[in-house]
């Protein structure tokens, strides 16, 4: 048999070594040792980390790259950000929201990152952005996958014509109910979003992913409503709770009896390190609080747990490359997850956890799954996060869409190497 791409000699990241990946039709045929077939392309992997396609499960793709525009978020708090989206949005045309869109999928693309689930907003009653992202979904079908949401930024209930405009958004076609309860004017307010917009995705048969208490307050308990609202309506594993950050300031007590509640639900957690710990925190004097959800807590309670980049180049985040790996990485260092099997977990977190949020269908390395997946310059893993590991090889329904030479430094050091390559230096892996 002739397949159409082999991978040989791949490390995979459950630790399996020395596999040959072979692709056929678009989906993988084999992993075995020592595949003995020929192929349209071979890709030599040397013993390097071949992975499922990286999984952004937390962006706003409708702002992204709009830094600057029409001015910057001096004060970096969250609240100045959704004031200089609303300065924004009145700016917005079709064709500069898609071309920042298709430009961010381009640089997604080259990072491995392949699936994305965008909020969009829906707050204006031209549904320009939604007409756009849904463009640009169309466009980009053929390289990556985009699930979108549909976001009401400024309230629900408090933005006039919200409550109409969510429901032609996804009469349009989008994928997601969202909502922003903290942001109402009232706690009861609050709730009562989260009652119907919950009620909409079951009557809909469609998921929920909401941002949920994304703020300091202690008080600010919708991740409760929103626990009672998926059993009650048997969304069980249809419904993920953004940001959370507000667990990060409520007692150990509260936390105790709440935790419980999201596992009986099956809610998931998305967390999304890179914002959380920059926005989060700014009315702090010191001590200052770290912003990021309680991860550790929830895995002990089961919950399936993943990480978002949120914001790359926009009102609320001028930073960003796009990089899961870099996520992964701060996340490492807010959690405090710094034992082996943590830091394994936190790869999951943006990889497989976050796809089976999505419900991705195909994904993964084994026989009868997509062609999809990344070479990376590193061993394992947690060497990845640990480089940020280059991409060598991004491949998606077994054809290679962006490629990136290894990262090796030229010496000119007497009695030293010549070449210094990064992912040489990893420890022996126990």
């Amino acid at each position: 048999m002739s397949f159409d791409l082999i991978i040989r000699n791949a490390t995979l990241p459950d630790g399996r070594t020395g596999l040959d990946i072979a692709i056929k039709d678009g989906r993988i045929a084999a992993v075995e040792h020592g595949i003995q077939a020929e192929a349209d392309r071979i890709l030599e992997a040397g013993g390097n980390l071949v992975s499922p396609p990286f999984v952004d499960i937390h962006f706003h793709m409708d702002a992204t790259l709009s830094l600057g525009l029409p001015r910057l978020n001096q004060s970096g708090t969250l609240l100045e950000g959704i004031a200089l989206w609303g300065e924004l949005k009145p700016l917005l045309t079709p064709e500069a929201v898609i071309e920042r869109a298709l430009r961010y999928c381009d640089l997604a693309v080259s990072q491995g990152l392949l699936a994305i689930r965008s909020h969009v907003d829906i707050c204006d009653d031209r549904l320009l952005a939604v007409d756009a992202l849904l463009e640009v979904k169309r466009r980009v079908a053929p390289y990556l996958d985009l699930q979108l949401v549909a976001f009401p930024q400024d309230g629900y209930y408090r933005s006039p014509g919200a409550v109409d405009n969510l429901r032609r958004a996804l009469d349009k076609g989008v994928d997601v109910v969202g909502g922003i309860p903290h942001f109402e004017r009232t706690m009861a307010d609050g709730a009562a979003s989260v009652r119907e917009l919950c009620e909409i995705a079951a009557d809909r048969g469609l998921q929920v992913d909401m941002h949920c208490d994304e703020t300091d307050d202690p008080l600010s308990r919708h991740i409760e409503s929103l626990a009672y609202e998926t059993t009650r309506l048997g969304l069980q594993s249809r419904v993920a709770a953004s940001h959370l950050t507000s667990m990060h300031s409520m007692d150990n007590y509260y936390v105790s009896k709440l935790l419980p509640l999201m596992a009986e639900a099956g809610l998931a957690a998305i967390a999304n390190p890179l914002i959380n710990i920059v926005i989060q925190g700014r009315h702090d004097s010191y001590p200052k609080r770290r912003g990021m959800t309680r991860i550790p807590e929830m895995r002990e309670q089961g919950i399936l747990c993943a990480f978002g980049h949120d914001c790359v180049m926009d009102p609320w985040y001028s930073l960003g490359s796009g990089d899961m790996l870099e996520v992964a990485h701060m996340a490492i260092h807010i959690g405090h997850m710094t034992s082996r099997e943590a830091m394994r977990f936190c790869y999951d977190a943006v990889t497989s956890n976050p796809a089976r949020i999505m419900g991705l269908e195909g994904y993964g390395l084994e026989p009868g799954c997509n062609g999809d997946l990344v070479l990376l310059q590193a061993k394992d893993p947690i060497e990845a996060i640990r480089l940020k590991a280059s991409r060598l090889a991004v491949v998606r329904r077994g054809q290679v869409i962006a490629e990136t030479p290894a990262r090796i430094a030229h010496l000119q050091l007497g009695g030293r190497p010549n070449n210094v390559d990064p992912a040489a230096y990893a420890p022996v892996e126990t």
